[in-house]
This record gives C-alpha cells, structure tokens and sequence, in this order.
C-alpha cells in the first residue's frame, strides 16, 4: 500500500512503518501510523502534562517549522522519509482507507476536538457553518455523534451533498426567513467558514448556554456585537486541532464508525494545479498526494 501525504500544504502523513528504534515499544515495522500537524513540544508544560500538546509554547510544527534536532526547517509530507518520537505517532485502524484517513489528522481533528470539548452528544442540535474542508468533516462527525445536524451554506447546490455527509436539515444562509426559524435553538455550532460573514447572526440561532467555536479563520476580525452573547449566556470560542490523546480517540472514533474524508486523490506532479484548485475552493473536499507517484520522477 502506498504512502499518502495528504495536502497540498504537507502538514500530515499516514503510511507503514518502516523502521523503529530500539527503545520504541508501540510500533513496530509494518504498522498503520499516522503524523499529524505537530511532531515534537517541551513535554512538560501544563498543556503537556494535560494532553494538549496543541497549546505548548514551545511545540514544533510538522511543516515549515524551526527544527530543534536537525536545524534548518521541518518538511513534512513533502520529505522522502521522516523521523518522529513515538509519542507523536498514531494508530491507524486497519478499516480505514489511507487516502481518506489522512486529512483526519488536520480536518478531523480539528471538527472533532471542539465537539467533544463543547459536549456534543445525541439529542443535541449542531449547526455547522460551511460545507468545505473541514464543515464535511464537521458534519461527519455530528451526525456520528448521535446529534440534529443543521448545515448553513450560502450554496444552495450543496443540500443534495450535505444531506449525503449525514445533516437533518440545510439552510441557506442568505435567506432571513430559513435563518429566523432556528433562532435560539442550537446547543452548539461550528463555524468553518474562513471569509467575512455575519457571526452575530449564528449567535442569534444560539439557545440559552449554548456555544459557536471558529475553526475557520477570516482575514478580518469579526464584529461581535456584545448583547448577542450577554443575552443568553452564550459564548463565543476558537479550536485549533487537539492533543496526541484526543487525535488518537478521533482516529478510534473513525475506524469504529468508518469515518473518513472525501478526498480526491492525486500525484505529486499535479501538487501546484491542486493548490490553484483549492484557492478557488474546487475541490471536495481535500486533497491527498499518493507519494508513490514519486518513483515516475
């Protein structure tokens, strides 16, 4: 089976071991594995001692970060081999087809983390903001999750998609009358959208206590107006992606409801075409780069 490094942007890889240390005791050669956005961190910071190495000051991305060991930078999915201390590896349950299983790494982790902080659960309604990279992943998991999932999209040519990725309902974002039926309704909403948009309307479909997490990231900052949160206690929050504990549960989370991205598979020598693809957001809905295309250079 080849090895697949997922996105255009090299953060994650997902293959088979080839070899391990001596001291290594969880792989060994032959094994699914997985490596996610981060690859090393200070180990013993209170993010750390907690399982949340995403929030070390001092961590060490898997892509395009100062490397600490070597010098020079980190290169990800775009180095013909890598190095990682076991702590930073993943189980990848056998189930999983590696070419969807990879962007669980970044997209999945990053929809899954904020759900389970924010105690998605059956019998909640889950709104996600978004049907791209990470909202079909977001919706994934929901519906998983046992929840009501309601899509908002400005697209309306993407109900037919979201109803298949497992939402109950789709809204077009842009119609005031569909908006104004959900108000104060929602437990929990994940807004995966990057562009500037109207928080405060998403706000307004909250329900007492409930709470919107960002996991896109607009260029601008967002107006919040403060009476949409002081009325209803609600709470506004960010989520980058989760901890080396909460990545593996994710990855145990898939394999046993056989969850993973849709992807469009393609070789190394179509990477730059795939990046203009993904800045026009035509593409569903990630990319993975099968590096055995490697051995045609």
């Amino acid at each position: 089976m080849p090895t697949v490094y997922p996105c255009v942007v090299g953060h994650e890889i997902v293959g088979r071991v080839t070899k391990v240390g001596s001291t290594v005791t969880k792989f060994k050669p032959g094994d699914l594995a997985a490596v996610g956005c981060m690859v090393d961190s200070d180990r013993t910071c209170p993010e750390c001692q907690a399982g949340l190495e995403q929030f070390c000051p001092n961590l060490t991305l898997t892509y395009n970060f100062p490397d600490k060991h070597l010098g020079g930078i980190t290169y990800g999915g775009y180095s013909d081999s890598v190095v990682v201390d076991e702590r930073f590896v993943l189980h990848v349950p056998a189930n999983l087809d590696l070419a969807g299983a990879a962007p669980l790494l970044c997209a999945g982790i990053t929809t899954y983390s904020p759900m389970r902080h924010w105690g998605v659960t059956k019998g909640k309604k889950v709104g996600v903001v978004g049907l791209g990279g990470l909202g079909h992943m977001g919706v994934k998991f929901a519906h998983a999750l046992g929840a009501h999932v309601v899509v908002f999209t400005t697209s309306p040519n993407k109900k037919d998609d979201a109803l298949r990725l497992g939402a109950n309902e789709v809204v077009v974002s842009r119609n005031a009358g569909e908006m104004r039926k959900h108000a104060g309704s929602f437990d929990f909403i994940l807004d995966a959208v990057s562009a500037d948009h109207d928080i405060d309307a998403y706000i307004q479909l909250l329900r007492r206590d409930g709470n919107i997490t960002l996991v896109g990231a607009p260029e601008k900052p967002l107006a919040v107006p403060a009476f949409g949160l002081i009325f209803g206690r609600r709470s506004l929050s960010g989520s980058p992606i989760g901890g080396i504990p909460e990545t593996q549960e994710m990855l145990d989370f898939c394999g046993a409801h056989n969850i993973t991205a849709d992807v469009e598979v393609i070789p190394i020598q179509k990477v730059n075409e795939a990046y203009e693809k993904l800045v026009k957001s035509d593409v569903k809905y990630r990319f993975s780069i099968d590096l055995a295309s490697l051995k045609s250079e």
